[in-house]
């Protein structure tokens, strides 16, 4: 509460941070629910580094807090206002900043069981909104983040394969992740102008009241790259027939009809989609392979990988369709 006090001394003195309390679901840095007091007054959020690493990649908070505050000003992008930040002396004294509290539910359809204070002309509202709000990111200026390095999809691919080489054999689909692989690499694309990517772009990561986006939230993987990236990641987990769904996403609209949403409010046709698709499904496939080689070697009492192990022939069978077709 102090340094959160002493962050926001420059642009809001007089200000008080109290009720400090700490808010559920983030994994890569920790996050906070607080009291604002002063001239501002209201409900805040604290992101703080985990003390004792180095505050890297997703765990660099400050690094969100300059993407937020380079789209407050995007036209149709909602994202929390940064109102301070605190470098820190990392690793002992980690660096936070602290951001408006923006309300609403931040519910995934696809992936959670049905929700009946959601109604299904809400969930098609919002599947909708979000893929218009997506493309308005994408036409937000990249060079306001000069610097910030960009996701080589060749890079990309990469990284999933030599995900897959550290797990068991039997995670590994048989020779369907060697042959998915062997695909994504013959058939790779040329890269599109490289736009702002939020990393996961999902109906999960956004606090929604009724049909209205109030926030594009959870910040800590974004990059500057193609933006099929978001869009197939976008379209896969609003997809009712993932093999990971909950049964709650029957009232999404269908894929081409988001994806033509997108293209609307974009104003130009994505090509080459079907490549994506298969490389976010290739990437599902090897992260949940992580989970489960992981699982396997903590064996913590009560958390049962048998389901995510069952998906990844799925999703590795699902990324070849994409690329046979």
């Amino acid at each position: 509460a102090q340094r959160a006090t002493a962050a926001l001394a420059q642009d809001w003195p007089d200000s008080r941070v109290d009720t400090v309390e700490p808010l559920l679901g983030g994994t890569s840095s920790l996050t906070y629910s607080a009291r604002l007091d002063g001239p501002r007054q209201g409900r805040i959020v604290l992101k703080v580094a985990p003390p004792g690493l180095e505050p890297v990649r997703n765990r660099d908070v400050l690094r969100q807090a300059r993407v937020l505050r380079a789209l407050a000003s995007a036209p149709e992008v909602a994202v929390p206002e940064v109102l301070g930040t605190d470098e820190g002396d990392p690793p002992d004294v980690p660096p936070l900043f602290v951001m408006t509290f923006v309300p609403g539910e931040s519910y995934e359809p696809v992936l959670s069981p049905p929700d009946p204070a959601v109604s299904d002309a809400e969930v098609e509202a919002r599947a909708f909104a979000a893929a218009r709000m997506m493309a308005a990111l994408h036409a937000a200026d990249p060079s306001t983040l000069s610097g910030e390095p960009e996701t080589d999809l060749a890079r990309e691919v990469g990284r999933w394969a030599k995900a897959f080489s550290t797990v068991d054999e039997d995670l590994r689909g048989g020779d369907r992740a060697d042959r998915v692989h062997e695909g994504l690499v013959k058939a790779q694309p040329e890269s599109l102008e490289p736009v702002i990517l939020h990393g996961d772009y999902r109906l999960g990561n956004m606090q929604v009241v009724g049909a209205t986006i109030g926030a594009l939230i959870d910040w800590e993987i974004w990059s500057l790259g193609d933006p099929r990236l978001d869009v197939a990641w976008f379209l896969l987990n609003s997809d009712p027939t993932h093999p990971s769904g909950s049964g709650g996403g029957s009232a999404m609209p269908a894929a081409d009809r988001l994806q033509e949403a997108y293209e609307a409010a974009a104003g130009r046709k994505l090509d080459g989609l079907r490549w994506f698709g298969a490389l976010v499904r290739y990437k599902q496939a090897a992260a949940s392979a992580l989970i489960v080689k992981n699982g396997r070697r903590m064996a913590k009492e009560g958390v049962d990988t048998a389901r995510t192990e069952s998906n990844i022939p799925k999703l590795l069978d699902w990324a070849q369709e994409h690329l046979d077709a």
